[in-house]
């Protein structure tokens, strides 16, 4: 039972003319990745970069490589590890050499001198994975931290054989990488966030706080960790959009026969056959047979959608009933579930995290440092005559007071504790980047179905045409039964949402025996109840049957005006009973567009239903901008446009359908615990109860977390600015270097903490 016929001609039109128009070349407004231009003549070496994880080490990379003769272009996908050369060199031995130099173990995946090659098959799922040893790694180096805590209070001796053993045990478990790679940023002269967060551990040694030391060390690499974790969510991703489609297609060979071929060599204009239940393995258009295809992966509609001659047909689709065959218009590497891949994989490398504060900070705050305290250690004895020790010793002193331990503690354990607090509150979030960048969003995009909605079509209105004549409304429940009996022989959802509105009704008659049962395609369904011919349809069949009188004409198109599918019970003669089904609102969904509202962000919908449907939906829950038949790349698209106008945008879904939206969008909302894996993946926050309201929280608690990380960086920053003073007067000692050190972290430290409680 589909919708009234004008909507749903309009619609399957707007889908054919979206369909023709996303095959376009990029130019012509599809979504393919593009390439820029480059010079004539270059070569292209392709590199998996197990290391490069974060965008220190693609500065450190450009760093080294914007010098070097022959190199053309440098293009990084963090999400992939992959770094692609462009260069005019005789071989790529040159670029191996120096990215070996710098600890990147690279793998070569393809190079245009030598022909295309790959070394990084067998790899495995392992490449883009956390490994258990450095897991356990990190667990020693979490325990040997707090180990030298405790032994350190107890004992009163920071400075003892057994907290110094623990302190080691953590700094060279949890901390090695970050010291090979704070060494490796220094012999480069890129005094990035490693060599500051060696340097801090260094400090730390040598004024004698080996806890402080393991502990700082610990949380740092932590931090990395949670970082890595997140862009291994990225990956997998999209792995399971690309799982989506199946690897066979059953395709029809030049002698007629039917065999199975797989996916990725299936011609253009072949034809093939699809079983029901089975998923479409490429676009197409379909010649023979009329089904039901579920095609919420893609168009992200509620209602599986009536398919016949001349439709289109998607790759990753769901064929719900009935076998059919079509023709491919689209190869593997052009579908609309492969345009969306690469659409995902776009959108995560333009929404890099950029560097951190504190690492754009150090590259001014330590060559400062360092310059300052040797020119205090050697002007005054050269210039000046005075002795040498003394002006060592307050060099010396500079350089503990200007010991980074509290500025490089702040970030990780403020945010650590903002990310703590919101999963206390079922809200998972990807990374510190996104808690901080939370507090920016100024419009908040969200999916209809699934989201601002449960997915499920329920019966709304229940009405005889004839208003009954009898007291207890036996006729009208004679009527139900009737229109359920028809619908129980159909496994269309409406019919499902027709019988379980009987069903739950409580209702203890049994439904009639239907003979001479037919489905009309794209109409309803008929059948024999006692001897009588009834029918089930839609706005369509009434038409068809010439029983839509004006009255009954009105009364369908209010119905569907508010977003509802009308389905009418009728006799051969006349109509009997109308009934209206429509998606579910979530009941939490109205307060939670006024949560947002309050906090000045404003809430827009994106959802392929058509515009009838999507304005009532966000009439009803307080939504004035609502846009229809949005196919993947049109979300993707009014997310860029809601960015140029509002900077900042978030976007809640749970469809495969939203995933270039989310990854576009300056932060992905998904839907985690009725959402699809991929949305759930592809996304920087994940709701795991569903809970609209909590977007309106976590925007709190991001400007919250902003707040802190100011107040601990102005605290970190400020006691050191009035030590440092102090020291260059002469009236700081090292003990004085000592407690402002301390004092700083301890400050930061339970300043942080105070968002653990952020929530409750």
């Amino acid at each position: 039972m589909g919708r009234c016929e004008h909507d749903h001609q309009d619609h399957q039109h707007s889908h054919q003319h979206d369909h023709k128009h996303e095959h376009a070349p990029a130019d012509a407004g599809g979504f393919a990745v593009s390439r820029p231009s480059l010079a004539a003549g270059a070569e292209q070496a392709v590199f998996l970069i197990q290391n490069m994880d974060c965008p220190t080490e693609e500065k450190l990379i450009r760093d080294r490589f914007k010098d070097m003769a022959g190199i053309v272009a440098m293009q990084f996908n963090l999400i992939q590890r992959e770094l692609t050369v462009h260069h005019r060199l005789p071989s790529v031995d040159a670029i191996i050499a120096t990215l070996k130099a710098l600890d990147m173990e690279p793998a070569l995946k393809s190079d245009t001198l030598t022909g295309a090659v790959d070394l990084t098959e067998g790899m495995g799922d392992g490449a883009f994975k956390i490994s258990k040893k450095k897991w356990l790694l990190m667990a020693l180096s979490g325990i040997a931290a707090v180990g030298a805590e405790l032994v350190a209070w107890s004992g009163g001796q920071d400075s003892s054989w057994l907290v110094i053993g623990l302190a080691l045990v953590a700094i060279l478990s949890g901390g090695l990488d970050t010291l090979k790679k704070g060494w490796i940023a220094l012999r480069n002269f890129s005094l990035n966030m490693n060599f500051l967060m060696s340097l801090a551990v260094i400090g730390a040694a040598i004024i004698g706080q080996w806890p402080e030391a393991a502990v700082v060390i610990f949380l740092f690499a932590l931090a990395e960790m949670i970082e890595a974790l997140s862009l291994d969510r990225a990956r997998n991703a999209i792995k399971g959009l690309m799982a989506m489609a199946p690897d066979l297609a059953t395709v029809q060979g030049a002698d007629g026969e039917w065999r199975e071929v797989a996916t990725g060599e299936v011609a253009l204009a072949a034809l093939i056959r699809v079983k029901p239940g089975a998923r479409v393995p490429l676009d197409g258009l379909l010649t023979e047979g009329q089904t039901t295809i579920n095609q919420a992966a893609i168009t992200g509609e509620s209602m599986p959608v009536e398919k016949q001659a001349g439709d289109p047909v998607f790759a990753g689709t769901i064929n719900e009933r009935g076998s059919f065959v079509y023709r491919v218009t689209a190869l593997q590497a052009n579908s609309t579930l492969a345009r969306i891949i690469k659409s995902v994989q776009q959108a995560q490398g333009e929404r890099a995290p950029t560097q951190r504060f504190v690492d754009q900070f150090a590259r001014y705050y330590i060559p400062v440092v360092v310059l300052a305290a040797l020119l205090v250690a050697a002007l005054p004895p050269l210039l000046m005559g005075l002795a040498f020790y003394p002006w060592l010793y307050k060099a010396l002193v500079l350089l503990v007071i200007a010991c980074p331990c509290a500025l490089v503690i702040s970030t990780p354990v403020t945010v650590v504790s903002g990310l703590a607090a919101a999963a206390r509150n079922g809200v998972l979030i990807k990374g510190g980047v996104y808690l901080e960048m939370g507090r920016k969003i100024k419009a908040l995009a969200l999916d209809k179905t699934g989201t601002l909605t449960l997915g499920k079509p329920r019966v709304t209105d229940v009405q005889p045409v004839q208003p009954a004549a009898d007291a207890d409304g036996r006729r009208l429940l004679q009527l139900q039964r009737q229109a359920a009996s028809l619908a129980s022989r159909s496994d269309h959802p409406v019919s499902g949402a027709v019988v379980a509105h009987w069903q739950a009704a409580g209702n203890p008659e049994a439904l009639f025996e239907v003979g001479a049962f037919e489905a009309l395609t794209g109409r309803g369904v008929q059948g024999d109840i006692d001897g009588r011919q009834f029918y089930l349809g839609n706005h369509r069949l009434v038409h068809e049957m010439n029983i839509c009188s004006p009255a009954l004409e009105a009364h369908l198109s209010a119905l569907e005006s508010e977003g509802k599918t009308a389905v009418v019970l009728c006799s051969a003669a006349q109509p009997l009973l109308i009934l209206a089904v429509a998606d579910t609102i979530r009941d939490i969904a109205v307060e939670a567009v006024a949560k947002l509202h309050a906090i000045g962000v404003e809430a827009v919908m994106l959802t392929g239903d058509n515009a009838h449907t999507a304005q009532a939906i966000a009439t009803q829950v307080g939504i004035s901008d609502a846009r229809g038949d949005q196919l993947p790349q049109d979300k993707r698209n009014a997310i860029n446009d809601l960015r140029q106008r509002y900077g900042y945008v978030g976007m809640v879904g749970d469809g495969i359908n939203d995933a270039p939206a989310l990854a576009q969008a300056s932060i992905g909302f998904a839907m985690g615990a009725a959402g699809s894996d991929t949305a759930l993946e592809t996304a920087d926050v994940a709701l795991m109860d569903d809970d609209l309201r909590k977007i309106a929280a976590f925007i709190r608690l991001s400007k919250k977390t902003h707040t802190v990380l100011m107040q601990n960086i102005t605290l970190a920053l400020g006691i050191k600015a009035v030590f440092l003073v102090l020291a260059l007067t002469g009236e700081a000692t090292l003990w004085m270097a000592v407690f402002a050190d301390m004092g700083a972290s301890l400050l930061v430290v339970f300043n942080g903490l105070r968002l653990l409680r952020a929530l409750r």
